[in-house]
């Protein structure tokens, strides 16, 4: 969910630029202090394996495809602040490297993925997790389901952006139905590739997933 430059006008474009950079500014505070010398190579990590996977699309409807927003994946690996800037750095390379999305949309497009898809699926992570019993297949689960939400969450902010100033004669209503009954099936093309993601890392170094810290912190409480 790319939004391409002209889609929506200038203004707008001009507006959700500037608060995305104000938010992606407060958001390089919370990341160095929850980065450190064993997080920060997995950060990098997950931000080129989301760079390489949105590059991959995979079919979804009739003329139709999809590709990971990795806004949930990234959130549970290296924490919402660190997902926002990953995201962020993503978008603007695809950008200016592939024109995969417009230049003067980079405000929209981060806004949409780098800041409602990341800390709306990170709430929701959250939510779930702590619903669940404190274990390490908790984690996945609530990462699975996050990451399906977050896609239409994502859909969300773009249909309030062309709500504001769409370029285009199609009306909300129409456009809402076609990007949601879209987008629902790629949400759990979402929920599959962050499920397998996150069980491998958790398999491997559970220790560097800052979505289950907290949790490993409370299973050692409770053995002692």
């Amino acid at each position: 969910m790319h939004i391409p430059d002209g889609f929506i006008d200038i203004p707008t474009s001009a507006a959700f630029a500037g608060v995305s950079a104000l938010a992606v500014g407060a958001c390089l505070k919370g990341a160095a202090k929850s980065l450190d010398e064993k997080t920060a190579p997995l950060a990098g990590l997950t931000a080129t394996f989301i760079f390489a996977v949105q590059m991959l699309n995979f079919p979804v409807a009739a003329g139709t495809s999809g590709h990971l927003f990795g806004s949930v994946l990234a959130a549970v690996l290296v924490g919402p602040y660190v997902a926002t800037l990953a995201l962020s750095v993503v978008l603007l390379l695809q950008a200016l490297l592939f024109a995969d999305g417009g230049l003067t949309a980079a405000g929209l497009n981060v806004f949409n993925l780098s800041l409602v898809g990341v800390w709306v699926g990170y709430g929701i992570f959250l939510l779930v997790k702590k619903a669940l019993p404190k274990n390490k297949a908790s984690i996945t689960t609530a990462a699975t389901i996050a990451g399906f939400i977050s896609v239409p969450a994502a859909v969300m902010g773009f249909l309030l952006q062309y709500a504001i100033g769409a370029n285009s004669t199609f009306s909300l209503t129409a456009v809402f139905t076609g990007m949601m009954s879209t987008h629902v099936l790629i949400g759990i093309g979402e929920a599959v590739i962050t499920a397998f993601s996150v069980t491998a890392v958790m398999a491997t170094r559970p220790d560097l997933v800052y979505g289950y810290r907290g949790t490993k912190q409370q299973l050692e409480i409770r053995r002692a």
